[in-house]
């Protein structure tokens, strides 16, 4: 922590900002930094940490101090790290929070995910080492004196001869380990389009297929699932990942409400994608927030609260005069249904018949008998 110093937060001329996530603690080495939660940003030339209640607590270190850097896997009640090796702190280095030091690393704790991506990014920044190319100030010496600049110059070259051997080793085990893997994505694409061939046949032969062949058909493709689910691991937190979620979950229903004719629950929706998910689930808040964006990305879907409170996700071009049709020339038909009857002629689920059959009433078209049998409505003949 010793080698990070106060800064005014703003990026310098030439430096240019590469990501940043919030929700981050530091750490001196094993030790908890006598900081709050905060945001840690990337720049082309430096790391950044910014305190989120008080900006004025704003603290900055060069890339080029870092030596080399390793990820830490979250644990039971901890979060996922990565652990920063650094260079002795220079002779010149401006004040900062610590003075000293006994750890020669620090650790970035993950409190709102988002660390494979800030990891991915780190990486490509020490591998292009654009501070050197675009400097923004003259750079710090590293010894008093010709000869020791060039016995630390030798040291450090040594160290990441080192640290590049090891990774050209762990990227060729990596490879080795992860042919077969490869390989399974590939059939995994070649299933993916197996699916859809057969979900297209099954719409092609409504007729030839019976019934039970066909639920059971869709229950295999189901059971496939999401081949790559958005998660905040890979997308990280808040907007941008609510945003993501929301593109994938308008690809992946517009079959299913297509077919219920073009109106879902939420709770539908939810069992629906969770299953597809697998292992990653999601919560009922994100599967909200997601649904919300489907307008302002203009997607052609929309989420929808009827009077009742009740949330439904239905498709853009389901149109609210057929559904009150429907509902009208269900009942004039029969005389009178409940909401059970209803669900059942439409294949629909009771909260859904229940709220069609209330928006009729409320346009004028039904009227309600509400006793002891319970609630049956009629046309409205007046």
């Amino acid at each position: 922590m010793d080698r990070f110093s106060w800064s005014n937060g703003l990026l310098e001329i030439n430096e240019t900002l590469v990501i940043q996530q919030r929700g981050v603690r530091l750490y001196d080495g094993d030790d908890k930094a006598k900081l709050d939660v905060g945001v840690v940003l990337l720049s082309t030339h430096r790391l950044i940490w910014r305190d989120v209640k008080n900006h004025e607590c704003c603290i900055a270190m060069p890339l080029s101090q870092i030596i080399f850097f390793e990820e830490q896997a979250a644990g039971i009640g901890k979060s996922a790290k990565i652990v920063i090796h650094l260079h002795p702190v220079p002779a010149n280095k401006e004040p900062g929070l610590y003075q000293h030091s006994k750890y020669s690393y620090i650790k970035l704790s993950f409190k709102e995910h988002g660390q494979i991506e800030f990891y991915r990014r780190l990486t490509e920044e020490m591998t292009q080492k654009r501070w050197e190319s675009t400097p923004v100030s003259q750079p710090i010496p590293t010894g008093t004196g010709s000869q020791a600049g060039k016995t630390r110059a030798v040291g450090i070259v040594g160290i990441e001869r080192k640290i590049e051997e090891r990774r050209k080793e762990t990227d060729k085990n990596i490879s080795e380990a992860f042919e077969d893997l490869s390989k399974l994505m590939v059939k995994a694409k070649e299933m993916v389009e197996l699916s859809r061939s057969i979900a297209n046949k099954i719409k092609d032969k409504q007729g030839d297929i019976t019934e039970d062949e066909t639920i059971r058909f869709k229950s295999y493709l189901l059971s496939m699932g999401i081949a790559n689910p958005v998660t905040r691991e890979t997308h990280g937190s808040g907007t941008h990942y609510h945003m993501q979620l929301a593109k994938q979950l308008g690809d992946m229903l517009q079959a299913p409400l297509e077919e219920r004719g073009g109106m879902m629950a939420l709770t539908e929706v939810y069992c629906l994608v969770n299953r597809a998910r697998g292992m990653e689930l999601l919560s009922p808040e994100d599967l909200v927030n997601a649904c919300k964006m489907f307008e302002s990305l203009k997607l052609p879907l929309r989420l929808r609260v009827f009077d009742s409170g009740v949330m439904v996700v239905q498709l853009q071009s389901h149109s609210e005069e057929e559904m009150i049709a429907s509902a009208l020339d269900n009942v004039s038909d029969k005389g009178s249904l409940t909401a059970e009857e209803f669900a059942k002629l439409l294949g629909l689920s009771v909260l859904l018949s229940k709220e069609r059959l209330l928006l009729a009433e409320k346009m004028g078209h039904l009227c309600r008998d509400d006793s002891v049998e319970g609630l049956r409505f009629y046309p409205n003949l007046f």
